[in-house]
């Protein structure tokens, strides 16, 4: 964490959110990893050592909250954090970033995706809903197209559950840094969004390391724009706070 501070400070950042993964699946290389105690130990370290300098959020991203609800709930509960994503990596058993799950048709891949992803909105319980269409981080690149519209019911549906929720949209820069090349939401589901009286959104750049902290945020927050979106929020103690563009 201190390393990713320092990092933010060199760029010029005022705020930084750590978020690490709070994974449930039994399949996940990431079930069982998150350690609340020493996380919260290191947060508060870094939020004395860098006081006055930078901002440090506690957020948590929570796996398939809607298959592992009690757990998701219990774990917010155990600790003041500033914010809770909602994230979809699993379809049963198997994981959207394994070429093998790409192994059906693209429309089948991608709509049982988004149906999923329904799902999980229309259950609620956290307050950022995380790369909305991260499926095509590996899929585009090997079907070599993806045009949402094809998905356009399905996915104003999980919109909808989103505006009713009052679950922010992230817009995540890290497709732009694979193969893929796209902002996850990009411009087109952002305007569908902002039709159904959407009007939070945050900007992510999913950094795993330092040298990707903040990269291509100015083109996330373009995309904001462009779909007419007029703030972006921040969040502390899971309370959100619009602040306008």
């Amino acid at each position: 964490m201190a390393e990713q501070c320092a990092g933010a400070i060199a760029r010029g950042l005022p705020e930084i959110g750590f978020t690490d993964h709070y994974d449930l699946h039994p399949l996940d290389e990431c079930a069982g990893y998150f350690r609340l105690a020493e996380w919260a130990a290191e947060i508060d370290r870094v939020r004395a050592d860098f006081a006055a300098r930078l901002i440090v959020r506690a957020g948590i991203e929570l796996g398939e909250p809607h298959l592992y609800r009690a757990e998701a709930q219990a774990i917010l509960q155990q600790y003041p954090f500033d914010y809770a994503l909602g994230s979809l990596h699993w379809i049963g058993d198997e994981l959207v970033f394994d070429p093998k799950y790409f192994e059906r048709p693209a429309d089948a891949a991608f709509g049982l995706f988004f149906e999923e992803l329904e799902r999980m909105t229309r259950a609620g319980g956290f307050d950022v809903l995380s790369h909305f269409d991260v499926v095509v981080r590996a899929g585009l690149p090997i079907y070599g197209e993806y045009d949402p519209r094809r998905y356009a019911d399905v996915i104003r549906a999980a919109l909808k559950n989103c505006v009713d929720h009052g679950i922010a949209l992230d817009i995540n820069s890290q497709g732009l840094r694979t193969a893929c090349g796209v902002l996850t939401p990009g411009v087109e589901i952002l305007k569908w969004y902002v039709e159904m009286g959407g009007e939070r959104v945050t900007l992510g750049s999913d950094a795993h390391r330092p040298d990707h902290l903040g990269a291509d945020l100015e083109v996330a927050l373009e995309a904001a724009r462009a779909a007419g979106l007029k703030y972006v929020t921040q969040f502390e103690r899971r309370e959100a706070r619009l602040v306008r563009i």
